[in-house]
């Protein structure tokens, strides 16, 4: 029996990995399932990066152009994956360039690993070059963040970061390794991390909640639901479906709940919020029940808060007890995941149409149909809109395509006017409002659907914010959409000065470069368009190529964005024009 033990020891202390804090990164990476990392090398990380470079077998590294960018472009391949995105970046100004994209996925609960590295721990509160307490300044806009000393604490620190990072309501996670760990040695080896004390992310639905829920449904005259990311995230598209088309109830979607639901389905009835659509907006303050499903009552959607949906018995299905009655009290709130919750709910639901009320929402289209979307998708001016560029993009993908809009009037309607047959195919900065988004993201959108058509819409002002990652395209060979609409403006801000300004437009107009020259440099095929003849077969040439492509089109200049909920107002007030 001694023999025996004595041999399983042995046995044991052979398959024991003596490695260095550096390699074990690598290890923990590959452990997560981890297969592509974004990021930028530098000195108090460089260790890792000199794993990398023996692990290029195994795990592929893709140098953005800026730290910003690697965030982005983990944010992009997490949104369309499902996977938790992972950037890396040294100390200093290299950590410091995360924070917007770190704020970016705690806002849009985006599932991100960042490793920074860091320097000595001897050197800690020295302020030695490249020094900065980035746990310090990155904590307002992490899920949970850790600074890392010793070698021998990496494994259990990352399992736990990705833990947190995919779990509930997911989000960006930060882990800061000072250079000594990386550089020591230890003897590794790796658990998953399965639960971290006082931490529930799947809280266990009450079914007598859920029972109420549809006793309300069932009895209400005017139902609305409103659902948003949350479906996506909970993959409950299926359920969502099945509750719309049981019970019969219109659904509109806010900006990140788009794609979670056809866009062409009969019971679709668009977008909520300050440039959604007339009917919906406008109906959620004659509802009589508010169903809302994965979606925070941001204020963008509710507007006025003391004035929203007063009227209607509010029923929230969210995962996150942080949200409920934060903005908007619930009547009943659902805590849970929302393809379970929903799962529980739909053997309670009957079997009902609404026709009258889905009636109304077809007239309240008829009037923006009339008012807005005609003169924006189909134009009688002489300049291009931004929407029939969406509407030729719609039809030369067969509303297949990934959109990934940056932030301003071209967001808003790339959102109104993008059609989608398939989930995961809307990626845009939604509760922070990042510009410059679109490019990265784009690029970790298609890196991680290549098979999927990856269409990047960017307005002139948000795409020189980024403008650096055409290099990654480029070294990458990634055949990424570019279609920049270029009204030569600050758009957005533009409108508000016209609106709400006098019309001072205070530092709005751009100077812009030749676009066309920039992206010809990075070895991109690039066209411009600014007439209407020339628009629908250069669209359909962008979408039949195999290789990266960049579309200027010269628009109208001073289009305004409409209906538009002015800042502060009720969704009853929403303006057509």
């Amino acid at each position: 029996m001694e023999t025996l033990k004595k041999e399983k020891a042995k046995s044991e202390k052979k398959e024991t990995l003596r490695i260095s804090g550096a390699e074990a990164i690598i290890h923990c990476l590959l452990a997560e399932g981890i297969e592509l990392i974004y990021g930028y090398p530098g000195g108090a990380i460089m260790p890792l990066y000199d794993e990398l470079y023996k692990f290029q077998d195994k795990l592929t590294h893709v140098l953005t152009r800026h730290e910003q960018g690697a965030t982005h472009a983990a944010q992009g391949y997490a949104r369309v994956t499902g996977k938790v995105g992972v950037a890396v970046a040294t100390s200093g100004p290299g950590a410091t360039n995360l924070v917007t994209g770190l704020a970016d996925a705690q806002i849009d609960s985006t599932p991100m690993v960042c490793i920074t590295g860091q320097v000595p721990r001897e050197l800690l509160g020295s302020d030695a070059f490249q020094e900065t307490d980035i746990i310090g300044i990155s904590t307002p806009v992490t899920k949970w963040n850790c600074q890392v000393t010793e070698a021998a604490d990496i494994p259990k620190v990352l399992a736990k970061a990705f833990y947190l990072a995919r779990s509930g309501r997911p989000g960006p996670v930060l882990v800061d390794i000072t250079k000594n760990a990386q550089f020591e040695e230890f003897d590794f080896s790796y658990e998953p991390c399965k639960g971290v004390r006082s931490y529930n992310p799947y809280p266990t639905p009450d079914l007598k909640s859920i029972e109420i829920a549809a006793e309300l449904i069932n009895a209400a005259k005017k139902p609305l639901i409103v659902f948003g990311q949350g479906v996506i995230l909970g993959e409950a598209e299926e359920q969502l479906k099945a509750l719309v088309e049981k019970a019969g109830i219109p659904a509109a979607w806010t900006v990140l709940g788009l794609s979670a639901m056809d866009t062409e389905h009969p019971l679709n009835v668009g977008m909520v919020g300050m440039h959604g659509n007339y009917g919906p907006n406008l109906l959620t303050n004659e509802c009589d029940v508010l169903i809302a499903i994965g979606m925070r009552f941001d204020d963008r959607v509710t507007g006025r808060l003391d004035t929203y949906a007063k009227q209607a018995k509010i029923i929230h299905f969210d995962i996150d007890p942080a949200e409920i009655n934060k903005n908007v009290k619930a009547d009943v709130a659902v805590l849970g995941d929302a393809k379970v919750t929903l799962e529980l709910l739909l053997p309670l639901v009957n079997n009902n149409e609404h026709k009258a009320w889905h009636n109304v929402f077809k007239e309240k289209y008829k009037i923006e149909f009339e008012e807005v979307i005609k003169n924006d998708v189909y134009p009688t001016k002489e300049k291009l809109t931004m929407a029939e560029v969406l509407e030729e993009i719609n039809i030369a993908s067969d509303h297949k395509a990934i959109i990934v809009s940056d932030v301003g009037q071209h967001q808003m309607i790339a959102c109104r006017y993008a059609k989608f047959k398939q989930t995961k195919s809307n990626v845009t900065s939604g509760g922070l409002g990042t510009m410059g988004f679109a490019l990265p993201a784009a690029i970790g959108a298609k890196m991680g659907a290549m098979d999927r058509e990856v269409v990047a819409i960017i307005g002139d002002g948000g795409y020189q914010m980024t403008i650096q990652e055409l290099g990654t395209i480029f070294q990458n060979k990634t055949p990424v959409k570019i279609v920049v609409l270029n009204n030569e403006h600050l758009g957005m801000v533009r409108q508000w000065q016209e609106l709400f300004f006098e019309s001072r437009y205070a530092s709005t107009v751009m100077v812009n470069p030749d676009f066309i020259k920039i992206a010809e440099g990075y070895g991109i095929q690039a066209k411009q368009v600014s007439e209407r003849k020339d628009l629908k077969a250069t669209v359909a040439e962008m979408m039949a190529s195999k290789d990266a492509y960049f579309l200027e089109v010269r628009v109208e200049k001073e289009d305004n964005v409409f209906p538009m909920i002015p800042s502060g107002a009720s969704v009853s007030d929403i303006r057509l024009k």
